[in-house]
């Protein structure tokens, strides 16, 4: 991990949603060959591909690997889904233990209070029915 800190994107930086599917950067990185493993996948990957510049990109590594070992691709496509998932599971959680706190905390005035969630799970209740 960099010790840099990560700046949020401003309105003129931000991908659109889109550009995050279309366009990744990493793809187009060189990856420096500083293990045995890198300098035969890279070597590898060249002799195969061929670039015009003589430079083997992480995309092009990436499409080799696809191609001859699909399995360990998905493997490693499958598990960042996988914590993926989980992690957008917690966000939720969370998100819905903060709205549940600012609602009975009285720290948002335009939500109704005490009474507006009828279970744990913060499911809101019908407006027909009156808060207990």
């Amino acid at each position: 991990m960099s010790t840099q800190e990560t700046q949020a994107p401003t309105p003129e930086t931000a991908l659109s949603a889109e550009d995050v599917i279309t366009h990744n950067p990493t793809l187009q990185e060189t990856p420096e060959p500083d293990t045995e493993l890198k300098q035969w996948l890279i070597g590898y990957v060249g002799d195969l591909q061929k670039p015009e510049d003589g430079n083997v990109t992480v995309e092009m590594i990436v499409e080799t690997v696809a191609s001859e070992f699909p399995e360990f691709l998905m493997a490693v496509a499958e598990e960042n889904w996988v914590r993926g998932y989980y992690q957008a599971m917690v966000d939720v959680e969370e998100g819905t233990k903060a709205i549940r706190e600012a609602v009975t905390s009285g720290r948002n005035p335009d939500v109704q209070k005490e009474g507006q969630f009828d279970d744990e799970q913060g499911e809101q209740r019908a407006e027909s029915e009156d808060p207990e």
